[in-house]
């Protein structure tokens, strides 16, 4: 098979629907837009949520609760996926962004202890949950907050 001979299976293809190209066309005129209003003219239509200019249901409904701004937004990996390093590795941001585990650091990095661990790794992260440190020093590891 060659580049020139690959061809879209057949129906997937569909041609685009041309309005206001004729009467003859069967959406000549108005387009299929019907006569006046709000929906026929360029630009018209409403929101997602308008209700007609009667106050939307989104609005009438009390606020609740707050958001904290200040909240810390930690990055949450397993014991269990830091089974992939070799034994003796550091393993630190820098390291979990390279390999692809992780797209950001944001607050910082906090091991949890899902999984298990058999090989002796430094970790360096902005916290641990208890069990999470019991495994790391458990295979002979060192579990260091940053």
């Amino acid at each position: 098979m060659k580049l020139h001979e690959l061809s879209p299976a057949p129906g997937s293809k569909k041609a685009a629907v041309r309005v206001g190209r004729g009467l003859g066309s069967g959406l000549g005129k108005t387009s299929g837009r019907g006569q006046k209003g709000q929906n026929s003219r360029s630009g018209g239509g409403t929101r997602p949520g308008f209700e007609g200019g009667q106050k939307p249901l989104y609005l009438r409904l009390p606020k609740r609760g707050f958001t904290n701004i200040f909240k810390k937004e930690y990055v949450e990996i397993n014991v269990g996926a830091l089974e992939r390093f070799e034994a003796g590795t550091v393993v630190d941001a820098v390291l979990l962004i390279e390999c692809g585990m992780i797209k950001n650091i944001r607050d910082g990095i906090r091991i949890l202890g899902n999984g298990e661990l058999t090989k002796a790794l430094t970790v360096q992260a902005a916290g641990f949950s208890a069990s999470a440190a019991n495994k790391i020093q458990a295979a002979g590891g060192k579990a260091e907050v940053i």
